[in-house]
C-alpha cells in the first residue's frame, strides 16, 4: 500500500502533463483556447477531476490494491481554429499518449541513475538510510509503469479517450459523430470490463508487452 500511494503524486503529475501536452500541441497548431483558458501550467488545481484525479485512484488503491487509471480535466480544443481540422485533431489527441510514454522513459532513465549511484551514496553518506533509495527507486519504477499505462490506456479508441479521437478522424464525419456520441459512457464501460477476469488479463497484458521494452532498458544497466 505505502508503495501504492508513493506513486500518486507522479500519477497526478503525469495526467497534467498529458493534459498540458494536448494544450501545447493545439496552440502549435492555431488554438488558443486552452492557453486562453489557463491550461497551459504545472499548477494543479485548473486540472484536477475530482472523480478521474482523485476519487478512481484512491477507490482503484482501496477495491484492489494498486491504482491503473487515472485523468485530469480534459484540455478545451476548437478544431475550428485548426488549419487542417482533421489530420490537427488526429496530432493533438496523440501527443497525449506520446507524452506519458516520455515521462515513462525519463522514469526509466531516473532509475538507472538512482540505482548505479545507490551504491557510492551509500559509502559517501553512511547515514543515509537504504529504505530512503529503496522507496525513491520504488517510486520512480512505478512511475514508469503507470505512465505506460495511461499512454496504453488512453490509446484505446473508446469515447472519450485519446484513441477514438485518433479513430474519428479517419472515418467519415456521419459515422464519426455516431460514434463520439459514446461520450463518457465509454469510461463506464471500461471500468465495468476492468472487472471481467478475461478482460482485466487482456489489458495488463498489453501493458506488459507496451512496458517490456522500458523494463529491459533498465534491467540492461542495474542486472
Amino acid at each position: 500500500m505505502i508503495e501504492q500511494l508513493s506513486i500518486i503524486p507522479i500519477l497526478l503529475f503525469s495526467v497534467i502533463i498529458h493534459e498540458m501536452a494536448h494544450g501545447w500541441m493545439a496552440l502549435r497548431l492555431g488554438d488558443t483556447t486552452a492557453r486562453d483558458r489557463g491550461r497551459l501550467t504545472l499548477n494543479p488545481i485548473p486540472h484536477i477531476d475530482l472523480v478521474g484525479s482523485v476519487l478512481v485512484p484512491l477507490i482503484s488503491l482501496a477495491a484492489a490494491g494498486h491504482v491503473f487509471i487515472a485523468w485530469a480535466k480534459p484540455v478545451p480544443v476548437n478544431p475550428a481554429n485548426f488549419r487542417n481540422p482533421r489530420r490537427d485533431s488526429v496530432l493533438v489527441s496523440a501527443v497525449g499518449p506520446l507524452s506519458n510514454f516520455i515521462l515513462a522513459l525519463l522514469c526509466g532513465f531516473a532509475v538507472i541513475a538512482v540505482g548505479l549511484a545507490r551504491a557510492g551514496l551509500m559509502e559517501q553518506i553512511p547515514w543515509l538510510p537504504d529504505r530512503l533509495t529503496g522507496f525513491l527507486l520504488s517510486m520512480l519504477y512505478g512511475g514508469m509503469y503507470i505512465n505506460v499505462a495511461l499512454g496504453v490506456f488512453n490509446l484505446l479508441p473508446l469515447p472519450p479517450l485519446d484513441g477514438s479521437h485518433i479513430l474519428a478522424a479517419m472515418l467519415p464525419p456521419p459515422a464519426a459523430a455516431v460514434y463520439m456520441r459514446i461520450g463518457f459512457f465509454g469510461i463506464l464501460v471500461v471500468l465495468f470490463a476492468m472487472r471481467i477476469p478475461f478482460v482485466n488479463s487482456a489489458f495488463g497484458a498489453l501493458i506488459g508487452g507496451a512496458f517490456s521494452p522500458f523494463r529491459a532498458l533498465v534491467d540492461m544497466f542495474l542486472n
